[in-house]
C-alpha cells in the first residue's frame, strides 16, 4: 500500500519522509471506523430493526399513530399505538422484554434498544430546537 511509496521518496530527503510518515500515521488514526453516524444507524433501525420498523406503528418521530379502523358492534374502533418518545428508558427497555398481544418480538440487543431510545430522545430535542 504506503509501502512502496515510502523508498521513493528518498529523492526528496527524510524530511519529506517523516511528514509523508506522519500525514498517513493521523489519518489512519483519525479515521473513523463507521461509513455511518450514530444517528443514521439509529434511524436505520428505527425504520426496520428486524423486517418492520418502529415508524409503521409508532410514527415517525414516536407520536402513535392509528395503525388501523374497523366497526364493532356497528360502532367505529380504532386501533392506536402508543406514543414511545415520552416514555421513560425504564419503561422503553421494558416494553422490549414483556410480552404484548399486538407488538412483534424483536430480539433487540441492549446496545440496540439503547440506540432507539436515543434516537426519539434526540428527535425530541430537534423539534424543541436544542
Amino acid at each position: 500500500m504506503f509501502y512502496d511509496i515510502i523508498p521513493k521518496l528518498k529523492l526528496y530527503g527524510d524530511k519529506m519522509r517523516v511528514a509523508f510518515c506522519f500525514l498517513i500515521f493521523n489519518l489512519l488514526l483519525n479515521a473513523n471506523d463507521s461509513f455511518i453516524t450514530k444517528m443514521e444507524y439509529a434511524k436505520m433501525l428505527y425504520q426496520n430493526p428486524r423486517g418492520i420498523g418502529c415508524d409503521k406503528c409508532h410514527g415517525i418521530k414516536g407520536n402513535g399513530k392509528i395503525i388501523a379502523k374497523y366497526k364493532e358492534k356497528g360502532k367505529n374502533k380504532y386501533l392506536k399505538s402508543p406514543q414511545i418518545n415520552n416514555v421513560s428508558k425504564e419503561l422503553f427497555f421494558k416494553s422490549f422484554t414483556i410480552p404484548h398481544k399486538i407488538m412483534p418480538k424483536y430480539f433487540l440487543t441492549y446496545g440496540e434498544i439503547n440506540t432507539l431510545y436515543q434516537y426519539l430522545q434526540n428527535l425530541k430535542k430537534i423539534k424543541k430546537g436544542k
